[in-house]
Formats: C-alpha cells, structure tokens, sequence
C-alpha cells in the first residue's frame, strides 16, 4: 500500500507543481491602429494566493509607446489562485509597420525578486494613406484660401501703452484748462436753469402775491447768489444784504418782497422782482469774466 501511494504522487507531482506556477498573459485590445490612436494592452497574472506580484507603474519605460492611463481591478482569489489584470492605456507615435511590447510582472521574495514576461504582444500601424505617388500630382486651385492670423499682442500693448501715454500728456497739459472750461458751461447751464424758473415764479408771484410764492421767490433768488458767490445768503436778512452788496436797491427789493411775506402788501413787487433778476444777471456776468480771465493767464 504504501509503494501504491508514493507512485500516485509521483504522478500527480507535476500537476500539483504547475497549479502553482505563475501564469502571466498579456495582449492588446485590438491587432492595429493608427498613429496616435488610443489602444488598450491587458496585462493578466495567475499566481497562488500566498505569493504577491506587482505589475508596472507609470515610471515605467513604455517607448516607444506612450502610457496614457492606467486602469486596475480588484484581485479575485479562488481556491488559492489569484487572478489580477490591468489595462495599459497607451498611443503608438512610431512609424515603424509593427511593434512589439510585453511587460514584467514582478514575484517579490523573500530577499530577492522575479521577473516574469509574458509573450510579445504585436501591434500594426494602420495608415490612412495606402500609398503615396511617386509623382504627385497637384489640383490647381486660383482660389485663395484665408489663413489665420494671430493676434499680435506685443503691438497691441505698445498701442495701448503709447494711448494712454498721449491721454495722459495731455491730461498734465490741459488738465486745469478743461476743468475752468466746464466749470464756465456748468455756470452758463446754472444761469439757463435759475433764469427760467425765476420768471416762472415772478410771473406767479405779480398774478397771485402770496406769502408762499414771495417767501419760494426770495429763497430762490438768495440760493443762487449764495452758490455764485459763496456767500451765506440765505442767513442774512435783507439789510444785511444790501451792506454787503453795497447796493441800497437791493435792500428796497428785498423789502419790498418781505412786505409780501409779512404784511400781505404787494406793492412794486414786479420792479422788485425785475431789479433782482438784474443784479444776479450782472453778478453772473462778473463770475463769468473771472473764469475767462483766469483761463487767460493760465
């Protein structure tokens, strides 16, 4: 009995060794492609569960291909037997008709490591072109194609620079005479707009003397010269007014519009009213002869 069980295991010793062997395939997805072109290799290892490989990395050496990514699965173990498999993207820039590649799976040991290739995988270079003429012949074609220019921005940024250069220059040149000259349009428009509603209101005021349509007459008036000459104006009384314009008829227009206010007599307001309109006009025309002469000696 005993002579029987060492021949049996001596024939199945072989059987035994091989299901512990390492088996390592690999192969692309597809026999041809074209230059550029994205092609999977597959790289499978069988090995027995105790053991451990490792497959390449990307700083591994794939010319003359180029590894694009790298796409691994979860191990399976069976019965001892594990099975791992990795696809290598990668794209082929290389003219030659066919090239070759296999990759090494490592088997880490104990105080070594082993090397295992699996059979070269071929790869044919598929071309649009079957073939090129000797001769080529040419397509005559008079019509011109555009082509496409690219934007120059060095010129554009010294363009740019020299602009702002010149607006500047001129902004330190002309600078304080751009600014009398819209302040003297600001002083005409305000001329325009305080006329206008002052002639609206007078012309209220001699239809209907009321108190709130004396009181709006005289405040508008007062807010005019105050912006003209900033001077406070609005504080003074009408006597106060007439000192500080040097004007007697200042005060008598004035007055004769508090009349209205206080004591409902609307007596002269037409001339008053009409006197007033004059003296803004002339301290209007004097702001006006000011800006002008200051834009002179400028």
């Amino acid at each position: 009995m005993g002579k029987l069980s060492k021949i049996i295991l001596l024939f199945f010793l072989p059987v035994l060794s091989w299901a512990q062997e390492v088996k390592i395939d690999g192969y692309f997805l597809q026999d041809s492609a074209k230059l550029g072109e994205r092609v999977g290799y597959v790289l499978k290892a069988t090995y027995p569960e105790q053991k451990q490989l490792i497959f390449p990395d990307s700083l591994y050496d794939y010319s003359p291909l180029v590894l694009l990514e790298k796409k691994t699965f979860i191990s399976s173990t069976i019965e001892g037997v594990t099975s791992d498999s990795t696809i290598y993207y990668v794209s082929n820039f290389s003219l030659e008709p066919s090239i070759f590649m296999t990759l090494p799976v490592y088997e880490l040991t104990r105080y070594d490591s082993i090397t295992h290739f699996p059979l070269e995988a071929e790869l044919k270079l598929k071309l649009t072109l079957d073939s090129i003429p000797e001769q080529p012949v040419f397509q005559e074609n008079n019509v011109y194609q555009p082509l496409e220019k690219e934007f120059n921005w060095i010129v554009i940024g010294v363009l740019l620079g020299g602009i702002v250069l010149v607006l500047l220059v001129f902004y330190l040149l002309f600078a304080e005479r751009i600014k009398r000259l819209l302040k003297d349009k600001s002083q005409k428009r305000r001329w325009r707009q305080f006329e206008k509603e002052w002639i609206k209101q007078t012309t209220l005021l001699t239809q209907n003397p009321t108190l709130d349509l004396a009181d709006e007459v005289q405040g508008l008036w007062k807010s005019f010269m105050e912006k003209l000459t900033h001077q406070p104006f609005q504080e003074w009384t009408s006597s106060e007014i007439g000192e500080k314009l040097d004007d007697p008829e200042v005060f008598k227009a004035l007055r004769a519009i508090d009349l209205i206010i206080y004591a409902g007599v609307s007596e002269k307001s037409e001339e008053a009213t009409d006197y007033l309109l004059q003296v803004a006009k002339e301290k209007h025309l004097e702001k006006l002869n000011e800006m002008k002469h200051a834009r002179a000696t400028s």
